[in-house]
C-alpha cells in the first residue's frame, strides 16, 4: 500500500470511527457547512437583487430591510432539511426539530414584519407631508401607518399561535378549551375586549379617517395637532407643547372637532368694545390695510360687524381668513393689536367708558 494511502487511511479513520460512535457529528457537521453556503449565497443575491431593483422603490426598500431575516429563513428551511433527514433514533433529535421548527416560525414571521415595515416607509416617503398641499399626503401616511402596524400586529399574533400550537401541553389545553367553547368564548370576548376594540377603531380610522396625522383638533377643549396614530392611541401635541395620549376608541365614540378635515383654511374672529360714537368706516378700512399687509392673511375674508350692544359699549367682531390654524392665530393677534393701537391713537375718546348720571340733591329746608 503506498504511504499517502495509509496516510489518509489512518487520517480518516478516527473521524470515521467519531462519527459512528456519535452520530450527531455527522449532523452537526452538515449544520456548520450550511453556515458559510447560505452567507455566499446571501451576499450574491442580496449584491444582485439590489442592482435589479435600482431603480424600483418598493423592491429596493423589500431587499433592503428583508435580506438578513430572508437569510435566517433560508438557513432554518435547510437545518429542518438536515433534522428530517437524520435518523430518528438520534438522542435528543425530536427536541432538536421542535426547537428548528418555532425558530423557523420566528424567522417568518421577523420577514413578515420587515416587508411591512419596507412598503410603509417607501409609501410614507413617496407622500411627503411637508408641501404647502399635503392633504392628500397626511391621508395616505395616516392609511398607511394604521394598517402598516395592523398588518404587523396581525403577523406576529399569527407567529405567536402558531408557535404555541407546535407545543403538545398547549394542543391539549386548546381541546379541552373547545370542549366548554361557549364559555371560553364569553371569558376570551371580554377580556379581549378593549385590545379588538382598538384594533377595529384603528383600522375603522385609517378607512373613514376622521383624524390624519398632522390634523389640527380640538380634543377635550385642548388645541393641538395630530402628532401619531399607534395601533391603539393617538398622540395630541398641544399648543404649549404638551402631549395627550387619548385612545383609539375614543375618536370614535366621542365628538371633537378637526379644523382640517377638508381643507387647512380657517375663520378667525377678533371682539373688540368700543363707544356707541365710535366711526365704523375708518376701523373698517383700518382692518382691510393691515390684513393686506399681513403676510398670514389668504385676501378671502375681512369683515368687521357689530354683534353685541350692551348698556356700555358696542362690541365689534372683525372676521378675518387664514391657511391655516396657526397662521390664524397668528392674524388675529395682529389685527388686535394693531386696531387697538389705531383707537388709542386716533379715536382715544371712544374707548369703552362707563357713564354716570350724578343728581345734586338739596337741602329742602336750606
Amino acid at each position: 500500500m503506498p504511504d499517502w494511502l495509509t496516510t489518509a487511511a489512518y487520517t480518516i479513520m478516527p473521524w470515521f470511527v467519531l462519527v459512528t460512535r456519535m452520530p450527531w457529528i455527522g449532523v452537526m457537521v452538515q449544520l456548520l457547512l450550511c453556515v458559510p453556503v447560505v452567507m455566499i449565497v446571501h451576499r450574491i443575491g442580496t449584491t444582485l437583487l439590489q442592482r435589479l431593483s435600482a431603480s424600483l422603490p418598493f423592491s429596493r426598500r423589500l431587499v433592503q430591510y428583508g435580506h438578513r431575516a430572508g437569510a435566517m429563513v433560508v438557513f432554518l428551511l435547510l437545518a429542518q432539511v438536515i433534522l428530517r433527514n437524520a435518523a430518528d433514533s438520534l438522542p435528543g433529535i425530536t427536541a432538536a426539530r421542535h426547537f428548528s421548527a418555532l425558530a423557523l416560525i420566528a424567522a417568518m414571521t421577523w420577514l413578515g414584519v420587515r416587508c411591512v415595515r419596507a412598503v410603509s416607509h417607501t409609501i410614507i416617503d413617496l407622500n411627503p407631508a411637508d408641501s404647502p398641499d399635503n392633504l392628500q399626503a397626511r391621508r395616505i401616511q395616516t392609511q398607511t401607518k394604521v394598517l402598516g402596524r395592523t398588518v404587523m400586529v396581525m403577523i406576529i399574533l399569527v407567529g405567536t399561535g402558531t408557535a404555541l400550537m407546535t407545543l403538545p401541553i398547549l394542543r391539549q389545553i386548546g381541546t379541552s378549551l373547545l370542549a366548554s367553547a361557549g364559555v371560553a368564548g364569553l371569558v376570551v370576548g371580554f377580556a379581549a375586549k378593549p385590545v379588538l376594540g382598538n384594533l377595529l377603531a384603528g383600522m375603522q380610522i385609517a378607512l373613514t379617517q376622521p383624524i390624519r396625522l398632522q390634523d389640527v383638533v380640538i380634543v377635550q377643549n385642548e388645541w393641538g395637532h395630530i402628532e401619531e396614530i399607534t395601533g391603539t392611541y393617538v398622540v395630541v401635541r398641544i399648543w404649549d407643547q404638551r402631549r395627550m395620549v387619548v385612545p383609539l376608541q375614543w375618536f370614535i365614540e366621542n365628538p371633537f372637532q378637526n379644523w382640517t378635515r377638508t381643507s387647512s383654511d380657517i375663520l378667525g374672529t377678533v371682539l373688540l368694545w368700543v363707544d356707541y360714537r365710535m366711526p365704523l368706516d375708518p376701523l373698517r378700512k383700518e382692518a382691510e390695510r393691515i390684513c393686506k399687509s399681513a403676510p398670514e392673511w389668504d385676501g378671502r375674508l375681512c369683515l368687521v360687524q357689530v354683534v353685541e350692544a350692551s348698556e356700555h359699549a358696542m362690541q365689534l367682531r372683525v372676521l378675518i381668513s387664514a391657511g391655516n390654524a396657526g397662521q390664524s392665530w397668528d392674524l388675529r393677534c395682529r389685527l388686535r393689536e394693531e386696531l387697538l393701537y389705531f383707537i388709542q391713537r386716533e379715536y382715544p375718546e371712544y374707548l369703552p367708558k362707563i357713564r354716570a348720571d350724578i343728581a345734586e340733591t338739596r337741602n329742602a329746608g336750606g
